[in-house]
């Protein structure tokens, strides 16, 4: 008798004890602590954190000139302080105790990059507003070993006659494309960087422009269906 007492008890105490969590687990339970997020300046021991772009000698130039159109977004309204560093030809960035958020400071760079490569200001500043924005780079030689004449075809049926084969790509893909000699960069989303980076690809291995856009025109009715 006193042993079955005894496994009753411990069993009403047990069920008391999940009775009481499930209590705890309802709406009368405690919540949970809200932390605001830390500011960059807090964040590694309150040191500043820096990004360096480097500057090519035949963009030394454009940025001279279209210096201020860069400073103003990064340091008014990204809150991110930069400066051109001559003696070490490049541009420097560094947060601010009124940055307020860390990844301003890589948007900034990416910015600053993409003008570097070649992009107007107007189409490398959408990457300080937008979040799901690249550039991706290849050659041409990544896709098909060409020399000579031949590589010079190539980048003829890329930009075709006037730039009119480039547009055409852009404007249905929703991208911006630089071509630089034998490096291609392209500023987009994803998914229409994949688009544009396959076009140009055929026109590398040699496929006409008019194959190309009937191909196009089917992938960006498409892309226009699922989005």
């Amino acid at each position: 008798m006193e042993v079955e007492r005894a496994t009753t008890s411990v069993a009403a105490g047990s069920s008391s004890a999940e009775m009481a969590v499930d209590n705890a687990a309802g709406p009368g339970a405690v919540e949970k602590p809200r932390f605001d997020p830390l500011m960059p300046s807090e964040m590694s021991s309150g040191k500043p954190q820096f990004r360096k772009v480097p500057v090519p000698p035949h963009r030394f130039s454009p940025l001279k000139r279209c210096w201020m159109e860069i400073y103003t977004p990064v340091y008014e309204h990204m809150k991110v302080d930069i400066r051109m560093n001559i003696k070490a030809r490049r541009v420097e960035l560094k947060t601010r105790k009124d940055t307020p958020d860390v990844s301003n400071l890589q948007k900034c760079a990416d910015f600053v990059h993409a003008f570097m490569l070649g992009f107007d200001i107007a189409d490398a500043v959408a990457l300080l507003r937008l979040d799901d924005l690249y550039v991706d780079s290849f050659e041409i030689k990544d896709v098909k070993t060409l020399r000579g004449e031949h590589l010079s075809r190539a980048i003829g049926r890329l930009s075709g006659k006037g730039g009119k084969t480039k547009y055409a790509i852009e404007n249905s893909t929703r991208t911006r494309i630089v071509i630089a000699d034998t490096k291609i960069h392209i500023l987009g989303s994803f998914v229409n960087i994949k688009v544009a980076r396959d076009s140009l690809c055929s026109l590398i291995l040699g496929s006409p422009a008019g194959k190309v856009y009937s191909k196009l025109r089917a992938v960006s009715a498409r892309l226009a269906e699922r989005y």
